[in-house]
């Protein structure tokens, strides 16, 4: 390092022949040795600098001027002590002395004497108002003694002297960050990084801070310029992969995490995540195989277990995905997220009873409570039966996902007079949806990594009169919010077509057709509230034209179709469908979602041991949305899947011009195909059993003109139903919430 570099950092001292006084010839020889010490360091001669430096003061041993020289000198070939004591000499003849002030003060800062350098630095700076060298050593002495206010008006000083000064702008935005003037430490840091573009902390920190402020494009910028000045580090990488995932731009955090998995293959959290972004790729084998490694490299890992086990569960392996849960238990004193997610596979089980079933929800429910307690005994809320509700809904799903789908439609024709929206964010992923239905809410809290707690002692202090479950065992779920009650009445709704089994959700909201009074009312722990049309509105993920020339018509054979989750496609399922094949003799099937080849390979084997030839079988991997609406144009009739039915897919079905034979069962989950036919008045689409199943589809199958008739009125039938009529569902839904809200004021009021 030269000597100018370290007189630039630490501060230099005038020569006695720049200054405009009478000097003594010892003085004069002095200088003379100093500026060979000069000529010596600027050609990297530092040992004869310094060497300079000392002939200097045996030459003037009573100039002050010569021994800061010699401590700078000896500072730079290393000699911290000697340099301190030519510091000390210096003071010791010229108390005032603006550089041996600064230069012995930033000594002691740096070996923690702060009690010492404070009063030297404050001094140097007495001495010379623009030093702004020792303003910054000083903020940083005031930083670690806990006066933030002093450290920041020192680096201001520092920057109207020198208002580029890099390290003055780095250390003003740190003490900004600590003040929580995070909005201000963004802007210093702007300025930072334009001064040094290629300074890696700078970059890096700038993009934390954006993050924090809630501004994710930004933060990727600067998270990959600090990529470029760094391209090895695996901590902008890892999160770069955060922030991908979070903005739902899968396909650029698939590509960063490969990258820094190249750089570290064994880090177990990033192949966790990356994991997590192939099954939302609905990459499941990739997906697998990166869960399966961590595992590998941490049995304990009882997170990878759980995303695991929903990675099986969507390529239709429910017994792979339970013996995993199983495993996972070993590991984890918390299990309840493994009996949550273990509930929705059961609902698929050919080989468990609903009565069954209902207990394991049941059994659930009562665990929950008992971990969470109810924490809320008494409500704020204003007992009055006919004021605006305050009506919140929670869900982790709140982006392109189907519930967004449904929910979008309600908050557009919710009556605002009436309720007022309060939407609590959970998941962790921002898209355009997100934001569609941020837009509609009154109030929007995005609650991401809040403990479940916080979460509910939020919704209790907003005095939410009505909160609304968006999820049950499926997706991201938070009953455990929802056991601690945080609100009077609460609801589950949309997202899984069975109970809870918790106690303290009050109500499962429903339609007649779905859940039939008196079917499936024992197997609910909530109270079913019907709405009168249907318990969903539709809309298209994306408008999209349909075909009107039924497919046979060019393919000469009837094309039957199901693009339900490959989960739901059990081994009676394919029976059926095998008997349907073959009665229809020429007869097509197309089954679109089926990505894995072991999940392939299964269920060809089930439909071939049902008499279906494997020739007369498409499978199709899941595609890009509008893809997966133009393969309909493909398919002249859907098959439902049994025991768990279709819903979304069923409406993009009929939307789309192809009608959908159902058998509906006692559960409530295998009714929402039914449910959806019956409000369209489409009743001879639903099948009485498994016979009348397939003889209901071969028949349609034989009636080309139906078929053909169908296909051209699906589309106006669907838009003029209460299936798309948003103001009507709103109706609805305000009815039922202000029929709740009606009971509970009714009892708070006998209480």
């Amino acid at each position: 390092m030269k000597l100018g570099r370290i007189l630039a950092k630490f501060g230099g001292h005038k020569s006695a022949a720049s200054q405009a006084q009478p000097v003594s010839a010892h003085v004069k020889a002095a200088d003379l040795h100093i500026l060979d010490g000069n000529r010596a360091e600027e050609a990297g001669d530092l040992s004869r600098a310094c060497e300079c430096y000392r002939k200097a003061v045996a030459a003037a041993p009573g100039y002050a001027a010569a021994h800061v020289n010699l401590g700078i000198g000896l500072e730079a070939i290393g000699n911290i002590p000697l340099a301190g004591e030519s510091y000390e000499e210096a003071l010791r003849l010229d108390p005032a002395d603006v550089f041996a002030n600064y230069n012995l003060g930033r000594q002691l800062f740096s070996r923690q004497a702060f009690d010492g350098a404070e009063p030297l630095l404050r001094r140097a700076i007495e001495g010379k108002a623009d030093f702004a060298d020792a303003r910054v050593v000083l903020s940083r002495l005031l930083e670690n003694k806990g006066d933030l206010h002093g450290a920041a008006t020192e680096l201001e000083q520092a920057l109207r002297v020198q208002p580029k000064y890099f390290g003055a702008l780095s250390n003003y935005a740190d003490v900004l960050l600590k003040l929580g003037r995070a909005d201000d430490a963004a802007m210093i840091l702007r300025r930072a990084v334009a001064e040094q573009p290629s300074d890696f902390e700078t970059n890096h920190k700038l993009a934390a801070v954006l993050l924090e402020l809630g501004r994710p494009a930004e933060a990727e910028s600067f998270f990959e310029q600090a990529l470029r000045c760094n391209p090895a580090s695996i901590e902008v990488l890892a999160s770069l992969v955060n922030l991908q995932m979070a903005q739902g731009n899968l396909d650029k955090a698939v590509i960063t995490a490969e990258a820094a998995l190249a750089l570290r293959p064994d880090w177990r959290d990033l192949l966790f995540n990356y994991g997590l972004i192939l099954k939302r790729l609905t990459r499941q084998a990739q997906a697998e195989a990166a869960l399966r490694r961590a595992i590998e490299i941490d049995r304990t890992f009882v997170r990878a277990y759980h995303i695991l086990g929903a990675v099986l569960i969507s390529q239709g392996r429910i017994q792979d995905a339970l013996d995993t849960f199983a495993e996972g238990r070993n590991y984890g004193a918390d299990v309840l997220d493994f009996d949550s997610t273990e509930l929705f596979a059961l609902n698929c089980k050919d080989d468990i009873s609903v009565d069954d079933l209902f207990a394991q929800h049941v059994g659930y429910g009562k665990r929950l409570e008992e971990t969470c307690p109810a924490r809320f005994h008494s409500f704020g809320n204003i007992p009055d039966p006919d004021r605006r509700l305050r009506i919140g809904f929670i869900s982790g799903d709140l982006h392109y996902h189907v519930v967004s789908q449904f929910l979008l439609p309600l908050l557009e024709a919710l009556d605002r007079s009436a309720v007022e929206v309060v939407c609590y964010y959970t998941g962790d992923t921002v898209d355009t949806m997100t934001d569609q239905v941020r837009k509609l809410a009154d109030v929007w809290h995005a609650t991401r990594g809040m403990p479940q707690d916080d979460i509910a002692d939020l919704i209790h202090d907003n005095r939410i009169d009505i909160l609304v479950d968006l999820a049950g065992h499926s997706g991201v779920q938070n009953l455990r919010v929802f056991a601690q009650q945080p609100a009077p009445i609460q609801v589950t709704w949309l997202g899984y077509l069975n109970t809870t089994g918790l106690s303290r959700i009050q109500y499962r909201i429903s339609d007649n057709q779905c859940d039939p009074p008196g079917l499936t009312d024992r197997y609910h722990t909530e109270t079913l509230v019907r709405l009168p049309h249907s318990q969903w509105c539709y809309r298209p993920f994306v408008e999209v034209a349909y075909e009107h020339e039924s497919p046979f018509v060019r393919n000469g054979h009837v094309t039957f179709g199901s693009f339900n989750q490959m989960v739901k496609i059990t081994p009676a399922v394919c029976e059926l469908w095998g008997d349907i094949l073959t009665q229809v003799p020429q007869s097509k099937l197309v089954i679109l979602g089926v990505v894995h080849e072991r999940a392939q390979e299964i269920l060809y084997g089930n439909l071939e041991t049902a008499g279906v030839d494997r020739s007369r079988i498409t499978m199709v991997p899941y595609v890009a949305l509008q893809e997966y609406y133009q393969w309909h144009a493909r398919v002249d009739i859907s098959l439902d899947t049994m025991p768990f039915s279709g819903g979304t897919t069923t409406c993009d079905a009929l939307y789309m011009g192809a009608p959908v034979i159902t058998l509906p069962g006692v559960r409530s989950w295998s009714r929402s195909a039914a449910s959806i036919l019956t409000t369209l008045g489409m009743t001879d689409c639903i099948a009485e059993s498994t016979q009348d199943y397939v003889g209901r589809a071969v028949q349609l199958a034989q009636d080309t003109r139906k078929i053909e008739q169908m296909r051209t009125s699906l589309r106006s039938k669907m838009t003029a139903s209460p299936l798309m009529d948003k103001q009507l569902f709103a109706r609805d839904m305000e009815n039922a919430f202000r029929n709740m809200w009606r009971t509970w004021c009714a009892r708070t009021g006998d209480q």
